[in-house]
Formats: structure tokens, sequence, C-alpha cells
């Protein structure tokens, strides 16, 4: 009686694990890029954007998982679209009255990720043909994957390019920060080497998920 359970809870798991590690957003599939490099100045901000994007993922894809049967196929997409801004906008409201720094710091990008192919990659080809715990579990590890991917970036960029992590100096006043990682090309640089050591933990070329880019 008990290999069933230890059957789904490894499903579950594999679930889980297919958004952290296999397919991770940004370091496997190279989704999200625009504010992958946009917001991950900081490890604040990585973390933030990260959290936000999970909930309206998670959110989003239960949503669409309960009334994946009553959808006709013709507006499928527009009504995956209406429910994912509906959480966006909570979201987006939630920052704005909880930090205004935070809100200025994230910026447009906050609104942006009703677009994120992320989210509307996952409830076209996951939420949509599975029940509801099954697609939060897997919108669940591609939300945490993807907050991965942003803190590492923005742990890294913060830590050379101001000495600090999470505001909290590092190194001393004497320490030389790399201004550079903080501005643009900063963000290709730290991209591509953490493409580089992931793709080397996988022990799989560098190239592989290359072709799968998103906004």
């Amino acid at each position: 009686m008990s290999l069933p359970n230890q059957a789904d809870e490894s499903i579950t798991f594999d679930t889980f694990m297919e958004g952290v590690w296999r397919q991770n957003p940004v370091f496997v599939m190279v989704l999200g890029m625009c504010p992958t490099l946009a917001v991950t100045v900081s490890a604040v901000n990585g973390l933030s954007m990260g959290a936000a994007t999970t909930f309206v993922l998670t959110s989003s894809c239960f949503l669409i998982s309960l009334i994946r049967n009553l959808v006709p196929k013709e507006v499928r997409i527009a009504t995956y679209i209406v429910i994912i801004a509906t959480f966006v906008t909570l979201v987006d409201y939630l920052i704005q009255a909880t930090s205004l720094k935070l809100y200025e710091a994230l910026g447009a990008f906050i609104q942006l990720i009703v677009v994120n192919c992320i989210i509307l990659g996952r409830a076209e080809a996951h939420a949509s043909k599975n029940p509801p715990l099954k697609a939060v579990v897997n919108a669940l590890g591609m939300g945490v994957g993807f907050t991965i991917g942003l803190f590492t970036l923005g742990g890294t960029r913060e830590i050379l390019g101001a000495g600090k992590l999470f505001g909290i100096s590092l190194f001393g006043e004497h320490f030389q920060p790399w201004v550079v990682m903080v501005l643009p090309p900063g963000g290709f640089f730290v991209l591509g080497g953490w493409l580089l050591l992931f793709a080397l933990f996988r022990g799989k070329p560098a190239t592989e998920g290359g072709h799968h880019h998103g906004a």
C-alpha cells in the first residue's frame, strides 16, 4: 500500500526540481532576460522580483488549472493573460504599499511580469494540462529556480560592484568596487559567468539551452 504514496511523492519532488535544476528559467532555458538583467543590481532587488514572479506564477497556474476544462480553446490565451494580469496588479499594489524605494527600483518590470514568457509558458504547457496540485508544485519550482537565478546574479553584482551584500559592507573602506558590475554591461558579464558555471555543474555543454530565448 505504501508504493503508490512513495511514487506520488517522488513525482511531486521531480516536478518541483524540474524548474529548480533541469529546466532552470535563467541558467538553462535563458528566459525572462529583460527583468533578469535590468533589476539584478542588488541581492534585494533580485529576491524581490523573484518572489513577486513566483507569487504570480503559482497563483495563476493554480487558477488556470482549476478552470482548464471550462475555458474554450479559442480564448484560452486571452483568459490566461487576464488571470496573470490580475495577480500582477495585486503584487504591484502590495509592493507599492510596502516599500516605495523597492517599487521605484523595480520600476516598470513589475507590470511587465504579465508578459513574462516563463509564466505564460507554464500556463499553456503545464497548468492547462495538469491538476491543481501538480500545476502548483511545478510552478513553485519554476519560481524558486527563477528566484535563485535573480539572487545569484544580483548578489554577485552587488558584491563586486559595491562591496556589499544586502547593503552590508563586506570588505571595508579600502575596497575598490568594480563599478561596471552595477551597470548594464556588468549584467551580461555576470550572466555569462553563471551560465558557464551552471553548465559545468550539470555536466552538459555550455551552449545547451542557448537556443531558448525570452523577454
